[in-house]
């Protein structure tokens, strides 16, 4: 019997993919995180052979959340569930640790095919995602700035482009407002740009938000 824990905070949807692998693969033992300190508590007390992880937790980013649930358990296989595209968040969910990436408007065909594949140790790369890693790595060092971010700086980006403040980024990431000053700065310079009004044209015209 394998376990699979559900990690999402919104009660709807972890019912939905409850049902779904339940009638789909009927020997999965299901177990449900509803936040990043439920997710943690779940993975430090009891093994896990794969989890479902939503990127839109409210506490966390999903992307903090895949080194810190390989670190408890490295075994554990991880399938990003999310609504953003592969373009926005799937290399950096592969480079973070996951082993694939589904979208949340895929058949559930696909996404009974991105577990049973993950639990089977090997890895789920949908074809949107193929796509884009082989983009990527054609433009290898030609490619946008904005690839080249941190996990971290690519955070504060969407924040400062959501007009978002410092300080209400801070907060969000529980960071200092000199730390998040220090993110901008860096962010600014590896993007070769001057100003917030700058970097929000940059995000329109790159389709990040």
């Amino acid at each position: 019997m394998k376990r699979m824990l559900l990690i999402d905070d919104h009660v709807a949807v972890r019912r939905g993919l409850s049902d779904m692998l339940s009638g789909e693969i009927p020997d999965l033992q299901i177990g449900f995180a509803d936040s990043e300190t439920e997710a943690l508590r779940q993975v430090s007390e009891s093994i896990w052979d794969g989890a479902i992880l939503d990127l839109s937790l409210k506490s966390r980013g999903g992307l903090d959340m895949i080194p810190l649930l390989k670190d408890r358990q490295p075994q554990i296989r991880i399938l990003i569930y999310t609504m953003y595209p592969e373009s926005q968040f799937g290399v950096r969910a592969l480079r973070a640790g996951a082993d694939g990436y589904l979208t949340k408007d895929a058949e559930p065909e696909e996404l009974i095919r991105a577990v049973r594949r993950i639990l089977s140790g090997s890895r789920y790369i949908g074809p949107g995602l193929a796509e884009h890693l082989a983009e990527t790595v054609a433009s290898n060092e030609n490619g946008p700035p904005h690839l080249f971010l941190s996990d971290r700086e690519d955070q504060v980006l969407r924040g400062l482009a959501a007009g978002k403040s410092l300080t209400q980024i801070g907060e969000e990431l529980n960071l200092s407002v000199k730390t998040i000053s220090t993110y901008r700065a860096r962010i600014l310079e590896k993007l070769h740009i001057g100003n917030n009004s700058e970097l929000v044209r940059y995000t329109i015209e790159h389709k990040l938000l």
